[in-house]
Parts: structure tokens; C-alpha cells; sequence
């Protein structure tokens, strides 16, 4: 089973070089503290702006450069690894064990329940998903925990749907009327008969709200409603380089294509699961 997942997987490249640029990423951010030169929140005051080590007037000692308050662009950026990474695993568990939980009791039990559950999620993905966790940020307060939250509510909706969408189908399956005729019941059913059969769609949601939750958490950090400074998240970096985008662009550009680096690789690694897991779309 695993060699035949892996064999479809493989056939697409993309998806290949997304999980080796991914797997780079998480070892970076693992070996931050002892890979980067310097502590991301120290001040150089004797080297603001300095360019990076390549521009004329960079330096060896800060290879991608400082900000305007002297602190090391690469510490930051491979710290700034680990809270993206934090915030998409925090995120994707939030939503996934809350959605599918609701999933599952609407997909179940059908009926008024059934319908009084996807209102809501209909509600909520009726706004522009950015839109409705600046709303909820704006009401919980601007922190790193409170976006996280927001934004985990704001992914839910979809992993409802799925959730519900794949029980309707297996619901009524041999299998599981086998199991409810000797005498499983509500919960045995849903948790450990019909889930399981489920959770393929749901592993390749999960990779891709990953990185939206890494989006999402990035343009919040922007806008000054996430991570707060001098956190070194890559969207609190970006707010605070706005004024020195036209004289320094490292401390703009640098943060910004680690954004799309990352976000990029996984989903890539979004579609080759997609293409593993879902017999329909497998290449030939």
C-alpha cells in the first residue's frame, strides 16, 4: 500500500520537489537555534540596513543583510520557519478535529441537525475568508493565539462539508450496515468505521489549508492584527519593511519569497497527495 502510494506520488515531480524543499524548510527551522548567527530580536546598532553580503556595502558578518533597526534578515527569516510551521500545524489540527467532528454528525444524523449545522457553515463561507478573520481578530484582539483561532474557524467550514459529503457516502456501504446489524453503535460507526474510509480527501484538505492557514497568518501579521513585534513571524516582517521598500528591498523581498517559497512547495505537495490518494486522478 505505501509503495503504491508512493509510486503515484513520485510520477509527479512537482509534487516530488515540493516535499524536498518542505522536508529543507522544517529542518531549517528545526536547527534555528543552532544555525542562525545571530538572536532574531538582537539589535546591531552599528549596522542598520546593511545590505546583503553579495550588494556593495554588505557585509560577511549579515549574509542577507539587516533591517532598520540592525537585526539579522537570515536569524529572523530561519525563526520566522518556526512560527509559519507552528501556525499551519496549530491551525490545520483546530480545524480538522473540530470539522470533522461536526462533519460526522451531520453527515450521521441527517435531519434537522444536518440542516441547522450546514446553515451555519453556509454563513460562514459566505465571506471573503480574509475578510471574516480580520472580523473575528478584530473582536478577540490582535495576538499570534487569536489569529490562530481565527483563522482555524474560518478553514472549518470545508472540512465540514467534506467530512459530511464523504459519510453520506460510505453511510449506507455493506460495511457499515454489517456493522450497525451486530450491533455497533452511533459512535463506533462514525469513528472507527466510516472515518477511517474517509480520510483521504481530508489528509489533502488539511495539506492545503495548511498553507492557506501560512497565508492567511502572514497577511494578518501585515495588517497588525497577528504575530506582534518584534516577533520575527515573515508578515509582521513585511508590515514593518513597508517604508523601506524603495531603498532596501531585502528586507521586503526576502521575507516575501520565503512566503511564497513555502507556500508553493506545499502545494505541490498538495497535488501529488491528491493525485496519490484519489484513484480518479492518478496519471497513467
Amino acid at each position: 500500500m505505501l509503495r503504491e502510494f508512493w509510486y503515484y506520488f513520485s510520477v509527479n515531480r512537482g509534487a516530488v520537489a515540493g516535499l524536498v524543499v518542505f522536508v529543507l524548510i522544517v529542518l531549517l527551522a528545526l536547527l534555528a537555534p543552532v544555525i542562525a548567527p545571530y538572536d532574531p530580536t538582537a539589535q546591531n546598532r552599528d549596522a542598520l540596513l546593511v545590505p546583503p553580503v553579495w550588494e556593495a556595502g554588505g557585509r560577511a558578518a549579515f549574509l542577507l543583510g539587516t533591517d532598520a533597526v540592525g537585526r539579522d534578515i537570515l536569524s529572523r527569516l530561519l525563526f520566522g520557519a518556526q512560527y509559519s510551521l507552528f501556525i499551519g500545524v496549530v491551525v490545520v489540527v483546530l480545524a480538522v478535529s473540530t470539522g470533522v467532528v461536526v462533519g460526522l454528525v451531520a453527515g450521521y444524523f441527517r435531519g434537522w441537525v444536518d440542516t441547522v449545522i450546514m446553515r451555519v457553515m453556509d454563513v460562514i463561507l459566505a465571506f471573503p475568508s480574509l475578510l471574516l478573520a480580520l472580523v473575528l481578530v478584530a473582536i478577540l484582539g490582535p495576538g499570534l493565539t487569536n489569529a490562530m483561532i481565527a483563522i482555524a474557524l474560518v478553514l472549518q467550514p470545508h472540512f465540514v462539508r467534506l467530512t459530511r459529503a464523504s459519510v453520506m457516502a460510505e453511510k449506507e456501504r455493506e460495511y457499515v450496515v454489517a456493522a450497525r446489524v451486530v450491533g455497533a453503535g452511533p459512535m463506533r460507526l462514525m469513528f472507527k468505521t466510516i472515518l477511517p474510509n474517509c480520510l483521504g480527501p481530508l489528509i489533502v484538505q488539511a495539506t492545503l489549508s495548511f498553507s492557506s492557514a501560512i497565508l492567511d497568518a502572514a497577511a494578518l501579521g501585515f495588517l497588525g492584527l497577528g504575530a506582534q513585534p518584534p516577533t520575527p513571524e515573515w508578515g509582521t516582517m513585511l508590515a514593518e519593511a513597508r517604508e523601506f521598500v524603495l531603498r532596501a528591498w531585502w528586507v521586503v523581498t526576502l521575507p516575501g519569497l520565503a512566503i511564497l517559497i513555502m507556500v508553493l512547495a506545499i502545494n505541490l505537495v498538495g497535488d501529488g497527495l491528491r493525485d496519490a490518494l484519489d484513484p480518479k486522478m492518478r496519471r497513467s
